[in-house]
């Protein structure tokens, strides 16, 4: 029977570059990848030549691809059956999928058990206040397996932590749990790195 997996890591974990690659890797065994990401995931979107917004998943190391985009408050079920109908899928390969709703991964379990169709999701497991992220704790709850994708911190330690940073390149500890970004925005700490970085900038 498919399963239901989440890979997660902090950022900087090549979390997308995995994604992308197994994309291939499926593809190039003749499979039909049906590639998707919330619609919160704007970052690597860009207006075409004809005025339309192309959704992207995009990894730092250059590897890229056009994927679906799924709305927060979309029936992730129906809008799977009618890409089945209009040419059959063999997996599904979901990136930032912590912006998943809980009812969107219970509907990706559900086509994993029922459809026989594997859903691979990859993300984050934590925001920037080390909190789970709503599609993040749906997956550790329902996932037939998980995996991290491990990356280090800057002491060489394993980064836990997706540290936000402000213009000046520091820690920021408030603010709303949703904020896209890339290196200039986020660095992957341990939390030891985390936590005295936010001690020292209170001597600031």
């Amino acid at each position: 029977m498919a399963k239901l997996y989440f890979k997660f890591g902090a950022m900087a974990s090549s979390k997308t570059a995995n994604a992308l690659m197994t994309k291939f890797n499926y593809e190039e065994k003749g499979n039909r990848v049906w590639l998707i990401k919330p619609d919160l995931d704007t970052r690597d979107d860009y207006v075409d030549a004809q005025g339309k917004v192309v959704s992207v998943v995009k990894s730092r190391i250059g590897l890229s691809a056009v994927a679906d985009v799924i709305g927060q408050q979309e029936d992730l079920l129906a809008r799977f059956e009618a890409v089945q109908k209009a040419a059959p899928v063999d997996v599904i390969i979901c990136d930032e999928c912590q912006f998943l709703t809980g009812k969107q991964v219970d509907q990706m379990k559900y086509i994993a058990e029922y459809c026989n169709t594997p859903v691979l999701c990859f993300g984050l497991r934590a925001d920037f206040q080390t909190k789970l992220f709503n599609g993040s704790k749906r997956l550790f709850e329902l996932a037939d397996s998980i995996t991290e994708i491990k990356s280090v911190c800057r002491c060489g330690k394993k980064a836990i932590v997706n540290a936000r940073l402000n213009d000046q390149g520091r820690v920021v500890v408030e603010g709303e749990q949703i904020f896209i970004g890339g290196n200039d925005k986020y660095e992957g700490m341990c939390w030891g790195c985390w936590q005295n970085q936010i001690e020292q900038e209170k001597k600031l």
